[in-house]
Formats: structure tokens, sequence, C-alpha cells
């Protein structure tokens, strides 16, 4: 894939989804902040279906940092893993209210020292909240700029390296969620929908899907006249008798 055919595959998708935005609901940084905590593992309808009782019961910093476990574990159980969540969400306010008084520190370092906020996490609140120039990479970017053709990389780190070097500096952030709607939307796992994707002429995938679902067809066809020989035969073995 040349970078410029790369670029035009990112200039289809940013006028397919031209506002693309985080589907978390959200009101704050603090509260962007546990909600994307909470998404790990789990659709954001999910989160946003158990946020709203979280946050009119702990709408703070401060009121969570002091927030009983069980009680936490019990609003956020539907989001799964919810021990952890629980433990990494009370744990990530405690440290709001010791280190930034209780305000979501908008630099990657400060973001990362918080308990349960990795790259990933720091790059959606420093991109949503901040609008920072920085690309989260969740299972929909890793999978779509892979089939794109947009990267090689192994690791989540990679991947974001090589797309940010596509994308224009200011389109950076939205870059993220053009990716992760088309991969909800058309580029899913594990067979994607290219006969509705406006990218099939241009990505490097497309051939390959549809080789993979003729042959696959194939495979069927064959199967079915496999397993419908024996019954021919017989049929016409008892004719013949």
């Amino acid at each position: 894939m040349t970078r410029e055919r790369a670029r035009r595959e990112l200039e289809v998708l940013e006028k397919t989804y031209p506002n693309a935005e985080t589907a978390l609901a959200y009101d704050s940084p603090f509260t962007l902040l546990i909600a994307v905590i909470l998404s790990a593992q789990t659709t954001d309808v999910r989160v946003n279906l158990t946020t709203p009782q979280l946050f009119a019961r702990y709408p703070t910093a401060q009121a969570l940092a002091s927030a009983s476990q069980s009680d936490v574990e019990a609003i956020v159980k539907s989001t799964g893993f919810f021990r952890m969540k629980a433990k990494n969400i009370i744990a990530a306010a405690q440290g709001l209210v010791e280190r930034h008084g209780g305000e979501v520190p908008g630099d990657r370092e400060a973001l990362e020292a918080l308990p349960g906020v990795g790259r990933k996490t720091a790059n959606v609140v420093l991109s949503v909240a901040f609008e920072a120039p920085e690309l989260a990479v969740d299972t929909h970017v890793f999978r779509v700029a892979h089939r794109l053709g947009f990267t090689l990389g192994t690791t989540p780190r990679q991947v974001e390296e090589d797309v940010v070097k596509l994308v224009a500096r200011d389109k950076v952030r939205h870059a993220h969620h053009w990716l992760i709607l088309h991969g909800r939307a058309i580029c899913k796992a594990p067979v994607p929908l290219c006969a509705k994707c406006p990218v099939r002429e241009l990505c490097p995938s497309a051939p390959i899907v549809a080789r993979a679902l003729r042959d696959k067809v194939s495979a069927r066809a064959l199967g079915a006249v496999g397993r419908g020989a024996p019954a021919a035969a017989t049929r016409h073995r008892g004719q013949s008798s």
C-alpha cells in the first residue's frame, strides 16, 4: 500500500463519517475517563447504560474516591470484569484527588500514572476531552488499519505510529473515530461487508475477502454434491434391479 493510496482511503472515510465522535456519554473529563476505563471488554452501549447510575451516586472524583468497593461493583457489574473495574475507577479517582485536586490532567504521563489507565485510555481522554492529536488503538482500529493496508504493526503502539504518519496533525483525533465507526458498520470481524464498503475500490483486502468467500461457497457446493452422491447412486441401483 502506497502512502498516497492510504491517504485516499482516509479521505473516503472522512467523507463517509464527517461527524464521527465518541459514542460514550460524558459531560466532563472525569466522567469520560471513568467511562473509558469501564469500556474495556464491553460495548459503549453497555457503558452508557451503566454510568448514569454511577455518576448520579458519585458525581465527582472526590465522591468516587471514598466509595465502597462493593457498592461500585454492584453498579458496574454488567460491564464485565466488574471487581477489577470497580477497584480501578476508585483508585483512579483517589489518584485524581491526591495528585491533581480532583481534576483530570491533560498530559499523558500524569494520566498513565493513574490506576487502570494505559496508553489507549489516555489517548481517548487526551483526544476527546482535550482535543489533542492522539490516536487510540482499540480492536476496531487495529483490525481496520491492517485491512486497509495502513500498517503491518503487530502491537497497538506500532499501529498507532503507522497510522499517525498518514494523517494530518489536525485530523489525527478524528481518524480514530473514522476507523472505529467503519469497523463497527462495515469492516466487521470476522467477515467484512465489502459489497457495502465505500473504500472497496482502494482496499487491498477486498479482493482477498472476495476470493475467500468464493472458495467457501465452492467448498460448500462440493460438499453438497459429495453428500448427495451416495443417495443418487443408491436410487440408481434400486432402479436397475
